[in-house]
């Protein structure tokens, strides 16, 4: 049962294919702008996605436009660059490892946690930087909920990002997603998937 007693139902198969079986990573992209409303939108998603103690330490950097893009490129690898350079927007996630400061507000009643964290800054980073790439998954799935083709990225240089773009803020760069509508070329073929009878086993 869902939320008040309301009984959760299956998305239709057409979903599932737009989230999972049919989605893979966008190599290239056409050069429709994705607009502000998009972007707000696939945050408005990630957002609602659990994390542990409900902590939300992803924060989401939305890098659009040549002057942005110039200072974003000399922080990835090449391919990386100039598969940035070409896609509409790109989504530079980041792990905020000062999270505990927002207990507060999003957590009530959690002020013992919160002194944990602050007086205890390996836990804070470990649990900040697990619970971000976790909702790092949900931000590429609510790209692909919005209609619009996700490339996620390793292959870039965190801690120049971070002087570059955080400043004061105390935040760690986790993953890097071209954004934008899939071009003809945007595919690879589909890569095998680990079988079931090697990663499942039951109790």
């Amino acid at each position: 049962m869902g939320r008040g007693g309301r009984p959760v139902t299956g998305v239709t198969e057409d979903a599932r294919k737009q989230l999972f079986r049919a989605a893979r990573t966008a190599k290239a992209f056409t050069d429709t702008p994705v607009g502000d409303d998009e972007l707000r939108e696939i945050w408005e998603l990630t957002r609602w996605g659990p994390t542990g103690g409900n902590i939300q330490p992803l924060r989401v950097l939305f890098v659009r436009g040549e002057e942005a893009v110039d200072r974003l490129v000399p922080h990835l690898s090449k391919g990386n660059a100039r598969k940035v350079r070409a896609a509409p927007a790109t989504a530079v996630l980041a792990a905020d490892l000062d999270f505990h400061s927002r207990l507060g507000l999003i957590a009530p009643g959690s002020s013992a946690k919160q002194e944990r964290y602050a007086a205890d800054r390996v836990l804070g980073e470990a649990d900040a930087r697990f619970n971000a790439t976790l909702q790092a998954g949900y931000f590429v799935m609510a790209v692909r909920a919005v209609g619009l083709a996700a490339g996620p990225m390793g292959g870039f240089d965190g801690p120049g990002i971070d002087a570059e773009f955080f400043g004061d803020r105390n935040w760690r760069t986790i993953l890097a997603v071209n954004i934008g509508h899939p071009a003809a070329d945007a595919w690879q073929d589909r890569q095998p998937r680990v079988p079931e009878a090697d990663a499942v086993h039951w109790a």
